[in-house]
């Protein structure tokens, strides 16, 4: 996709720049170099108006220029004509109520006039709301730019999760990791592979993503478990993916969530026993996998209130289910 050139509109400095070296013989192109502009824009200022009936006068521009910038619509109009609904919005944001929350509230009690979430926002990032974005959480003035992620192709011969086979007796799993914090310097992450069917989870603490530790670490898992394909994402520790010993397929770029389980997985190891911020350095393999072994060994709804265990021992994902201690993980808990 081609990127837009910038664009600045002309001030009443620039059109009378414009007046005086238009009718002092100067070409558009050099009138559109000392402006700062395109040679089209200054084409099109002068366009406005008939050559053959008069000649362009920078005052005369200027004013129609200040009409329909006056009769235009402007991101939060609506808000700024409105004095009694500024006030309620600014109140709201005083009181640290995201945008979301005060379009909800006024949904909800049903007031007039409203607004919605994304007029809010529209608003704060225009020059007249800009001053309140301080009440914001993110104290953000402008909006975040999204990230080309068609620029890279890191991983080699990469295939989309969408062109996985899908037959009934092949297992399926997901996996990723989770690292230190970067602060800290440690290089100490932790791999993890769910199977989605029984949210069975394994992995193990590595101490850094070269290919002569994540290779063996993940063709140690796929080796003990019955694993057809896995689905990963597009991190640059997976380059070798080739190696793992299982069909791999990889998300969307950018798009986590089409590996929710492992996702999710990860997020309750977070809450339950290394929350973020926990250098992983400082946690022995033996207790992550006591922890792992809890995990595995809770009643979930999604599977009849059974342990991810019992469900993979049923279908013969695992011939047993190992003994690990839990004291170590409780304890570090």
């Amino acid at each position: 996709m081609r990127k837009r050139n910038n664009f600045k509109h002309l001030t009443s400095k620039d059109r009378d720049r414009l007046h005086a070296l238009c009718f002092g013989g100067y070409s558009q192109k050099a009138i559109a170099e000392v402006l700062g502009v395109s040679p089209s824009a200054v084409s099109r200022e002068l366009n406005r108006y008939g050559r053959k009936t008069w000649r362009y006068n920078a005052v005369r521009a200027q004013a129609d220029a200040d009409r329909k910038r006056l009769n235009s619509k402007c991101p939060g109009m609506k808000i700024e004509e409105n004095p009694e609904l500024k006030k309620y919005i600014l109140g709201e944001l005083q009181q640290l109520r995201s945008p979301d929350e005060i379009a909800g509230r006024m949904k909800l009690k049903n007031m007039t006039p409203r607004i919605g979430t994304n007029a809010i926002y529209k608003w704060l990032y225009s020059p007249s709301g800009q001053p309140y974005c301080k009440y914001l959480c993110t104290r953000r003035h402008k909006r975040r730019g999204q990230s080309n992620w068609g620029q890279k192709a890191l991983i080699p011969n990469r295939i989309s999760f969408r062109n996985k086979p899908d037959l009934p007796n092949l297992v399926h799993a997901e996996g990723d990791l989770f690292v230190s914090p970067i602060k800290s310097h440690d290089k100490t992450s932790g791999l993890l592979i769910v199977i989605p069917t029984t949210h069975l989870l394994t992995g193990n603490l590595i101490p850094n993503k070269t290919r002569e530790v994540i290779v063996p670490a993940v063709r140690k898992i796929t080796d003990t478990l019955p694993v057809d394909t896995c689905t990963w994402d597009n991190g640059i520790e997976n380059v070798h993916h080739q190696e793992f010993g299982v069909d791999s397929y990889f998300c969307d770029r950018g798009s986590p969530w089409q590996k929710p389980h492992v996702e999710s997985s990860i997020g309750l190891i977070r809450k339950w026993f290394l929350p973020k911020g926990t250098s992983l350095s400082t946690v022995t393999d033996e207790i992550f996998q006591s922890q792992l072994h809890l995990l595995n060994g809770k009643y979930r709804k999604s599977l009849g209130y059974r342990s991810a265990y019992e469900v993979s021992f049923e279908r013969g994902i695992i011939k047993k289910v190992p003994s690990i201690p839990l004291l170590k993980a409780i304890a570090f808990r």
